[in-house]
């Protein structure tokens, strides 16, 4: 084992290949225990007037979202020495929830969504912690990234192909039949991180050592760039709703939009919208400046924000075809979504030389985001019952464009003015007094 390590320590191609592979693998893992039951439709099922699907989704998005909020203090906490036992006991966690979910009957296992949400949302701040604060963490959070993009479609057609195989297993057991296939896998990967070794010298010169933060730390980020952090979070959070919205609801959606699809379609569009997004995200790992950086990353979030919108407007006015629109709204959306995680908040803590980690604010924002999630849901169910599922997602994509716009011209006059440099645009607005 300890050879293994020397050769991740002194070879840069195969530290790199080795930690994208291992996060990636464990992450897509993960997708297992959580993503497959949406695939079902569940049909004629209801509870207290409610379409029985939306409330599985609901009371799986409630227990992530909590997590999340759990996950502000254990991950921004969490100590190396606690890594491995912590994410392995999270997923059986995961798995004994999804096996009560096929043992009880319907509407009563609705329950069990709950406790399987209830672990996953640590899972991405564990993997995460074994990639920040190096000098390429944009390129090893690609692994990361692609997982998040690809997983769920794959997943999808992954569920569709055996319950094509074996028609005998129903949409409540189909869930924990995933799960079980791929937790040996999920353990090999998790095994590849623990090998991963820890930053180097020149990784903590160049992006600050990621350390436990104690609540003196937290507060003291919060007071020096409260603002900041407050726009980056309502920004992330309809990105995050608009993601979810669009992954857990895309079977119903191309059936309304494309009947004739074939089952592919979700791992087709997933995979071209992956590449994309991961040579776009991983070109943010050539930026040694961290203040470069930084700027470049804000400025490809903004052409995603704006591919999002246009496509949908591109859609609505029959300009493209639905294969088109899904795939443009997932490249827009993704292309402003990664960056946050795996490199704003990276770039932040480096330029600040802040005591923090980047779980802490990813979990500030995933928190309100799937509490975003569950707002969205719950309004379609009761104030657009009869508007397709389709049409929310055309309509919230213009909200999320404009507003999400809008944010981020906030917080780069923010961050502008923070760090002290002035740009063209800012010095004339300076000049007219209203900067």
């Amino acid at each position: 084992m300890q050879a293994l390590t020397r050769k991740l320590e002194s070879s840069k191609l195969l530290f790199i290949t080795w930690s994208m592979v291992a996060a990636f693998g464990a992450y897509f893992c993960v997708y297992a225990f959580r993503k497959p039951f949406n695939a079902g439709t569940y049909a004629g099922l209801e509870w207290m007037g409610m379409n029985y699907k939306a409330v599985l989704i609901i009371a799986q998005v409630l227990g992530y979202m909590l997590s999340k909020f759990i996950g502000i203090k254990v991950i921004s906490e969490l100590t190396a020495s606690k890594r491995i036992v912590l994410i392995v006991s999270l997923i059986l966690i995961a798995e004994i929830s999804l096996v009560a979910f096929g043992l009880v009957p319907p509407p009563y296992n609705f329950i069990f969504l709950f406790f399987n949400g209830l672990p996953l949302g640590m899972v991405w701040g564990i993997v995460f912690s074994y990639l920040e604060g190096r000098r390429f963490t944009e390129t090893l959070g690609m692994g990361l990234s692609i997982s998040l993009i690809v997983s769920s479609g794959i997943l999808k057609t992954i569920y569709l192909f055996i319950a094509k195989l074996f028609p005998g297993i129903s949409e409540f057991w189909m869930p924990a039949f995933i799960g079980a296939l791929f937790l040996p896998l999920f353990l090999f990967f998790v095994w590849m991180l623990s090998r991963i070794p820890p930053p180097s010298d020149t990784d903590k010169l160049l992006r600050v050592e990621r350390l436990p933060m104690t609540q003196e730390d937290k507060r003291k980020v919060v007071r020096e760039l409260g603002w900041g952090i407050g726009s980056m979070v309502a920004l992330y959070s309809l990105l995050a709703t608009l993601r979810d919205f669009r992954d857990n609801f895309s079977v119903e959606i191309w059936e309304e939009i494309q009947p004739s699809r074939d089952i592919t379609v979700f791992s087709q569009t997933e995979l071209v919208t992956g590449a994309v997004v991961i040579l776009m995200a991983g070109s943010l790992s050539f930026f040694r400046s961290n203040i470069k950086g930084f700027w470049f990353t804000l400025q490809l979030m903004g052409f995603g924000i704006l591919l999002s919108g246009l496509s949908s407007l591109l859609f609505q006015y029959k300009l493209i075809e639905p294969y088109w629109w899904m795939l443009l709204l997932g490249m827009g959306l993704f292309l402003a979504y990664i960056p946050i995680q795996v490199a704003v908040f990276e770039r932040i803590i480096a330029l600040f030389k802040l005591k923090a980690n980047a779980g802490f604010f990813i979990y500030i924002c995933d928190s309100i985001g799937y509490l975003g999630s569950v707002g969205l849901l719950l309004y379609k169910q009761f104030f657009m019952r009869d508007l397709q599922w389709s049409k929310v997602l055309l309509n919230f994509s213009y909200f999320t464009t404009l507003f999400c716009f809008a944010l981020l011209l906030l917080l780069s006059f923010f961050f502008n003015r923070k760090l002290g440099i002035q740009s063209p645009v800012a010095k004339k607005l300076q000049d007219f007094s209203i900067y």
